[in-house]
């Protein structure tokens, strides 16, 4: 199942009553931790096309951007810049870059989104309302200092809005990144191998891409941990849900 995180455990609890297996792949809220030591321009061109893609619609799409403070506003002037080049419009047409939401629900969704973090102290540095009068477009939105508190970093947006927050220390990031229930996908920015290792081993997640936008492919697993499910949708993995393990013991033949 694919779907979210409430409809998934409606599920799995209904499997579990007739002893079936079931592979969940559920909600998600992806961090990215740009480290102090990051490529700046790496990781605004990754990011934001891991952020924009399909307006974010995507079960893998970052929202809490935690920037090392003493980057944040270099971070986040280059992000605006490259929000600002998105091309919105028709999917179809050439040179979009940008599309639109699944429905006009999605951009009350949004405007509440926005609304609730200006609310509570966040800034909007790029965006945040909708584009035209017909389609359901929204600009691509950068918020920036958003406390925990606002909604877009506690509930999945699925849309093009992205939430910055800085840290101090890297030991801090990783503790926001696994707060909430969640562990889909993250993403990490870092030249150290160090941090690497550390970000590898200590964030929650399923999949974690760092120094690059997503790349599932056929043959890694594809799945998540804690409130976003179990089990693979990829790689050899993917079988273990279909397949029985039996032990033979034979003598004598």
């Amino acid at each position: 199942f694919t779907g979210s995180t409430p409809v998934g455990k409606q599920l799995a609890a209904l499997a579990g009553a007739h002893m079936k297996r079931a592979t969940m792949e559920l909600g998600g809220h992806a961090p990215v931790i740009i480290a102090e030591d990051a490529d700046v321009a790496l990781a605004v061109k990754a990011a934001g096309a891991a952020k924009f893609r399909n307006a974010g619609q995507v079960c893998i799409s970052p929202t809490r951007f935690l920037v090392h403070n003493a980057i944040k506003e270099e971070f986040t002037r280059a992000f605006v810049q490259h929000a600002e080049g998105l091309k919105l419009g028709d999917g179809l047409q050439e040179g979009t870059t940008l599309g639109p939401l699944a429905n006009a629900r999605r951009l009350t969704a949004m405007a509440k989104v926005v609304e609730d973090a200006q609310a509570k102290g966040a800034t909007v540095s790029l965006g945040g309302k909708r584009v035209g009068e017909t389609g359901n477009f929204f600009s691509p939105t950068i918020l920036s200092d958003v406390p925990l508190e606002a909604s877009v970093f506690n509930d999945e947006p699925f849309g093009p809005v992205a939430a910055i927050r800085g840290f101090d220390s890297l030991e801090d990031a990783i503790a926001e990144a696994n707060r909430l229930p969640y562990g889909l996908a993250g993403y990490a920015f870092t030249r150290s191998i160090k941090n690497a290792q550390l970000l590898m081993n200590r964030v929650e997640v399923g999949m974690l891409w760092i120094n690059q936008p997503a790349t599932p492919s056929a043959e890694l697993p594809f799945g998540g941990i804690k409130d976003s499910g179990y089990g693979s949708e990829g790689g050899p993995e993917a079988l273990e849900s279909y397949l029985n393990t039996k032990a033979v013991s034979m003598v004598g033949v």
